[in-house]
C-alpha cells in the first residue's frame, strides 16, 4: 500500500456531478482500459525491478508500477544494511494478489535465481562479493551471498586462528567464492583468502626493501618450540632458537613473550618463498669477545651443565661461553660409560681446560685431570707378585677385564683361571660385578695394561699330582667323553686323563663304552702341560707277563704316543688345595704312613697295593 499520509483531497471536486451521473458499459470500459494501459503489466513468477520507497523495521514497501505496491520482509535485505528509499532492486512475483488484493514480492527469491550465475561468474573471475552472515554453524558459518546461503568454514574467516565465532553473526563482510558443487548446490566462500591476497601484495612490496644486516622493529606473533615468528608489518619473520641468546636456550619463552614489540635483523631471506631469517641474539657482542684473554690451557674453571649427551657434557664457564667434557674426561677409567652417569644438567662442576680455541670459539674441558693419575706411581701401589681384590666388568672368549680401583684396570687371561679346569669360558669361574682375587703378574704402564692371574693365588696342585700319578701306578677312572681320537677319563680328585683307542680295549676284546668305570694305568705324566696319558689294556696285559720285573720298565717300553693327547679338563680348586695340604701332611709322617710312600713310588701291574694306595689318599683328602 502507498502511504496514505502523502495523499491529500482534491478541493474543487464535484461530488454532486460524480454520485448523479451514470456511467454507460461502453464507457466504463473505456475507463477501464485507459487505466489497466496506465500500469505495469506483471506475470507471476517473474522478476522485475522495482523502486524501494518505504521502509520500516519490520517491512519493505516496493513500487513495480503495478495497481498496488508489493510488500516485502526487512529480513530479506539484511544483508544489505544500506538499502534507503529509492534504490532499485529486483523481486520476484509470487502472487499478483492474495486473499487480501495484496501484491506478494520476495526479493530473496529474486536475487537467488540470478544468483548462480553471479556465484559461477565470481568463482571464475576471482570477483569480490559481499555477504551478509546470517548465523553460526557447525565448523563455521552460513553466509547469504545474492539471496543464496554459502559456508564459511571457521579456518577461512581470518588468517589467525578465530575462538569466538559470534562476533561476525550479523555483518556484512566481502567474500571469495573458492568452491562451488553444482550438484547439490553447495557453495564455499572465504574471506581469509582477501587477506592473504592483500597481505602477499604487502609483502612483495616489504621483501623488495629488505637489506641483509637491516635491523627492524616487529611483533612476537608465534611462539613454538624451534623458534619465534615476528610480525614484520604484514610480514613474518623467524628467529631460529639458536638465534634468540648466545647461550643455550630450551624453551623460546624464555627470552620473548607474546606480542612483545622487539628489535631484529635480518640475517637472510628468500625472495621465491618469501622467508625471512631474522636474528635477536647479533644485536649484542658476542660473549667469547668479552671471555677472559688470560684464560689458558691448563685453568681451572667453573660453570654449569646445561647439555648432557652420551658422549659428553656441555658447561656454560661464561654466559654464551660454553665447553665440552667428554665421556672420557671424566674418568680415569678406560671403560667408557654414558655421560649421564657421572653428572646430570644443572650440577655445577669444576674442570680443567684442555683446549682452547678463540679464533673457533670452542673449548674442550676435563674433570679427571683434578685427581691424579691412578697409573703415575702404579709399580709402587701394584707390584708384580702384590696379591689384590678386583671387580669384573667384562668378558671376553680369550679371558676377563677386571677393575682394580677407579681408573686401573688389568686382564685376566682364560689360562690364568684354573690350575685344574679347562676354562671354556670365563662365566664358568665367576660373573660380572663379582670380586675375585688376583695377582699381578705384568706391568705394561705405557699402554696402561696388567697383566693379572687368579690361579696364582692358590698353589699348583699339580705340584702334588706329580706324586700321585706317577708312571706306572694304577687308578680307578670313567670314561666321561668319547671322541674319535681317544676319550677323556676322570680320575680321582676330578682329575682328567686321555686314552688313545687301542688303549681303551678290554680283555674280553671290546672296547671300553661310556660312563663305564675302569682301572687305568699312568702311561705319561707331564706337569707343564698338564696332561695324563692313560691305557686300560695295560692293566691285563701287564697282569699276564708276571716274569717282568717293575724296575726293567723303561721309558721307551711305554708305547710312544704321539700328538693324540687332548687338553687335560681338572677339578675344582678347593678340592686340590685340600688335597695337597693332605699329601704334604703324609710325607711328612712318611714313617707312621708306609702306604702313602708307597703309592708315591712307580709299582708293577701285579702289585695290588699300587691300586690301592690312591684310594686311601682320597679317604684322607675327604
Amino acid at each position: 500500500m502507498s502511504n496514505l499520509k502523502d495523499v491529500q483531497p482534491l478541493q474543487d471536486f464535484d461530488w454532486e456531478a460524480y454520485e448523479g451521473k451514470s456511467t454507460s458499459a461502453s464507457e466504463k470500459e473505456q475507463i477501464e482500459k485507459a487505466y489497466g494501459d496506465s500500469l505495469a503489466q506483471v506475470a507471476e513468477h517473474e522478476v522485475v525491478e522495482g523502486t524501494v520507497i518505504a521502509i520500516n523495521k519490520r517491512e519493505v514497501l516496493v513500487d513495480i508500477g503495478y495497481k498496488s505496491d508489493g510488500v516485502i520482509s526487512a529480513n530479506e535485505f539484511r544483508y544489505n544494511p544500506d538499502l534507503k528509499v529509492g534504490d532499485k532492486v529486483e523481486v520476484y512475483i509470487e502472487k499478483e494478489e492474495d486473499k487480501k488484493g495484496q501484491l506478494l514480492l520476495s526479493h530473496r527469491k529474486a536475487r537467488a535465481k540470478e544468483g548462480w550465475d553471479k556465484i559461477n561468474k565470481a568463482l571464475e573471475t576471482k570477483e569480490v562479493v559481499k555477504g551478509f552472515v546470517k548465523f553460526r554453524t557447525k565448523g563455521g558459518m552460513i553466509v547469504d551471498v545474492f539471496g543464496i546461503e554459502a559456508f564459511l568454514p571457521g579456518s577461512q574467516i581470518d588468517v589467525k586462528p578465530i575462538r569466538d565465532y559470534d562476533i561476525f553473526v550479523g555483518k556484512t563482510m566481502e567474500f571469495q567464492v573458492i568452491k562451488i558443487n553444482q550438484e547439490y548446490k553447495n557453495v564455499v566462500v572465504s574471506h581469509k583468502a582477501l587477506i592473504e591476497a592483500e597481505i602477499e601484495q604487502q609483502k612483495k612490496e616489504i621483501i623488495s626493501k629488505l637489506e641483509k644486516g637491516q635491523i627492524l622493529e616487529g611483533t612476537v606473533k608465534n611462539i613454538t618450540t624451534y623458534g619465534v615468528f615476528v610480525d614484520l608489518g604484514g610480514v613474518d619473520g623467524l628467529i631460529h632458537i639458536t638465534d634468540l641468546s648466545w647461550g643455550r636456550v630450551n624453551d623460546p619463552h624464555e627470552i620473548v613473550e607474546l606480542d612483545q614489540k622487539i628489535k631484529v635483523v635480518i640475517l637472510d631471506f628468500d625472495d621465491e618463498k618469501k622467508r625471512i631469517q631474522l636474528g635477536l641474539k647479533q644485536l649484542t657482542p658476542h660473549p667469547w669477545d668479552a671471555l677472559d684473554p688470560n684464560l689458558k690451557v691448563g685453568d681451572k674453571v667453573h660453570g654449569k651443565v646445561v647439555v648432557m649427551t652420551d658422549y659428553g657434557a656441555f658447561v656454560e664457564v661464561a654466559p654464551g661461553v660454553e665447553g665440552l667434557i667428554h665421556v672420557s674426561e671424566m674418568s680415569w677409567s678406560s671403560h667408557l660409560r654414558s655421560a649421564q652417569d657421572f653428572m646430570k644438567v644443572g650440577d655445577e662442576v669444576d674442570a680443567v681446560i684442555l683446549t682452547l680455541d678463540r679464533e673457533q670459539r670452542k673449548m674442550s674441558l676435563g674433570v679427571k685431570q683434578l685427581t691424579e693419575d691412578p697409573w703415575k706411581n702404579i709399580e709402587d701401589k701394584y707390584p708384580v707378585g702384590s696379591k689384590h681384590t678386583a671387580k669384573v666388568r667384562n668378558f671376553t672368549n680369550f679371558g676377563v677385564f677386571v677393575e682394580l680401583e677407579e681408573g686401573v684396570d688389568g686382564l685376566i687371561h682364560i689360562s690364568d683361571l684354573s690350575w685344574t679346569k679347562k676354562v671354556k669360558h670365563p662365566s664358568e669361574v665367576t660373573q660380572i660385578g663379582a670380586d675375585i682375587d688376583v695377582i699381578v703378574l705384568e706391568i705394561d704402564k705405557e699402554n696402561r695394561r696388567l697383566s693379572l692371574g687368579h690361579k696364582q693365588t692358590e698353589e699348583n696342585p699339580w705340584d702334588v699330582f706329580e706324586k700321585v700319578f706317577t708312571v706306572g701306578s694304577i687308578h680307578e677312572g670313567t670314561i666321561v667323553e668319547e671322541h674319535d681320537n681317544g676319550d677323556l677319563i676322570q680320575l680321582e680328585y676330578g682329575i682328567d686323563g686321555f686314552a688313545t683307542p687301542k688303549h681303551l680295549i678290554k680283555e674280553d676284546k671290546t672296547k671300553a663304552k661310556l660312563n663305564e668305570k675302569l682301572p687305568f694305568k699312568v702311561l705319561e705324566f707331564n706337569k707343564v702341560t698338564r696332561r695324563i696319558i692313560l691305557s686300560h689294556s695295560r692293566v691285563y696285559e701287564d697282569e699276564q707277563r708276571p716274569e717282568r720285573k717293575p724296575k726293567e720298565n723303561k721309558r721307551n717300553d711305554i708305547p710312544e704316543i704321539q700328538n693324540q693327547a687332548a687338553a687335560t679338563t681338572l677339578g675344582d680348586i678347593d678340592a686340590l688345595a685340600e688335597l695337597k695340604a693332605k699329601m704334604e701332611s703324609a710325607e711328612s709322617k712318611s714313617a707312621k704312613a708306609p702306604k702313602a710312600k708307597k703309592a708315591s713310588a712307580p709299582k708293577a701291574a701285579e702289585e695290588p697295593k699300587a691300586t690301592e694306595e690312591p684310594k686311601t689318599t682320597e679317604e684322607e683328602a675327604k
